[in-house]
């Protein structure tokens, strides 16, 4: 591990520690003070808040205590909109679900996702499909749909199944730390799926560049500084260009089943088709999500799972009662309590928490006035630990989500871990799909405790700095099962 990566990963365990004995709750720190007046005459209301911290205003709070617990205090301070001090911006907090749905549907055109992400993380993931507004948005998630169609889709899982199953196969008894392990095979995974080849060599370095570049959005020092995230982010970034760059020729002569072979084929119905920078630009973007978001679902189910072993058992039943380990989509979808719980811990513990949008004019939200330019945070959290939508929702109930309850049609934006609007998650299934399949294997061949005697609730025991790790990287103890 790099010098620079281990002092910050200290200096962060130092912080999570420090910032549980600061002061927590909004207005503690700094003035309540309106974002902007309303125009006369409009009947519009005052979105209210605080800077928090001067200079870095609530960062370090929302970096390295709890979004969860801090989210729920602007809530209970200021309502379901309200203003924070944000890497030297006014931030608005879009909690409430009728303003989460107003601001995502965007039937106004009020609102750029470009603009939202584009000062957080626009130089490492330039142009990737979250990052585009229409009408560059909506060609290219045409052109991309093509490679995520049912066939494309059943193609992919013919090859991710067998690579976890050897995976998975080879952990034997004993103990793991289960982030590390599972962010490698959901990136051998990501490697052999979207670029149709083994691990290589160089798989070390892609995969601390994807760290690099999803960590480098929430950097203090936003310049290109020696040492500091912002700076590792752009080697990152240069680095996998490079990479997926001359990977190119080969797959535009190919007709592999590869997601790579399939961006640089595919064409819309009116003969559209993707650029080498297309290509490039999507596919560093669509691998950073499809190998983060899954581990992070893939450590918070068993984390779930380690702390009500009751579930765990239900989920193996049904399991062992499918026939094999490589499952096609239709066996997956029989796998029903395993939805439930992977739900309840999307729900809980959601990849892409809060997701980025800018004003482009003078707006309202929900009767509040928003003026042009203002950043938002459309964050997952405040709907989805909301007690006016959910029965106790800090608590791990997957039996929400059941036919007989459906907790999350209460509000058609109380649950949305895969965004929402134009821009919802385009590779959902492909994700659902290899969460699943991983943690099918997991459980027909493991019993899965933790040596820990306490693993702690999401809000103490969860990394929130960028996208959600287990602080501890999950110890667990694998007990091989009698097959």
């Amino acid at each position: 591990m790099r010098v620079a990566e281990t002092m910050e990963r200290r200096a962060r365990h130092a912080l999570h520690a420090a910032m549980s004995h600061l002061p927590a709750a909004p207005s503690a720190i700094s003035p309540t003070r309106p974002l902007a007046t309303p125009p006369r005459g409009s009947g519009l209301m005052t979105v209210s808040g605080d800077y928090g911290y001067p200079v870095v205003g609530w960062m370090l709070n929302w970096m390295y205590a709890s979004p969860i617990d801090w989210s729920a205090d602007v809530r209970d301070t200021y309502g379901n909109l309200s203003w924070s001090g944000m890497l030297n911006r006014r931030v608005l907090n879009i909690a409430g679900a009728d303003a989460v749905q107003q601001v995502l549907i965007n039937r106004d055109d009020h609102w750029s996702s470009e603009r939202g992400w584009d000062w957080i993380i626009g130089p490492f993931f330039h142009r990737g499909i979250m990052l585009l507004d229409d009408p560059d948005h909506h060609r290219d998630r045409r052109i991309m749909q093509q490679a995520f169609t049912r066939r494309r889709l059943e193609a992919y899982l013919a090859r991710l199944a067998p690579v976890t199953a050897d995976a998975i196969s080879g952990w034997g008894a004993g103990g793991l730390l289960a982030y590390p392990t599972l962010k490698q095979l959901t990136l051998d995974v990501a490697t052999d799926v979207f670029l149709g080849e083994a691990r290589g060599p160089e798989a070390d370095a892609v995969n601390q560049a994807f760290i690099d570049c999803v960590r480098a959005g929430t950097g203090l020092v936003r310049s290109d500084v020696p040492l500091t995230r912002w700076h590792r982010g752009l080697r990152g970034r240069e680095l996998l260009e490079a990479y997926f760059r001359a990977k190119l020729p080969a797959h535009r002569t190919s007709d592999a089943d590869d997601l790579l072979t399939a961006l640089c084929h595919a064409t819309s119905e009116d003969g559209e088709s993707f650029s080498d920078d297309d290509v490039v630009n999507h596919i560093i973007f669509l691998m950073m999500a499809a190998h983060d978001t899954s581990t992070i679902t893939t450590n918070a189910i068993l984390y779930f799972l380690i702390q009500h072993p009751e579930w765990q058992e239900r989920v193996r039943e049904e399991s062992v009662a499918v026939d094999g380990d490589v499952l096609d989509l239709a066996a997956i979808g029989r796998l029903e309590s395993l939805d439930l719980v992977m739900k309840e811990a999307l729900r809980m513990i959601p990849p892409v928490f809060s997701v980025g949008r800018m004003a482009t004019v003078d707006t309202e939200v929900d009767g509040y006035f928003v003026p042009e330019g203002t950043p938002a945070s459309v964050t997952a959290l405040g709907p989805h630990y909301d007690p006016d939508l959910w029965t106790t929702p800090y608590a791990f109930d997957p039996e929400r989500f059941s036919a007989g309850r459906r907790e999350d049609k209460s509000h058609p934006y109380a649950y949305f871990p895969f965004g929402g609007g134009a821009h919802k998650c385009i590779g959902m299934h492909f994700g659902q799909m290899e969460v699943k399949t991983i943690l099918h294997q997991i459980l027909r061949r493991y019993r899965v405790t933790s040596p820990l005697p306490d693993l702690g609730t999401p809000a103490s025991a969860w990394d929130w700095t960028s996208l959600p790790k287990p602080l501890n990287d999950l110890p667990v103890t694998l007990t091989p099962l009698t097959r």
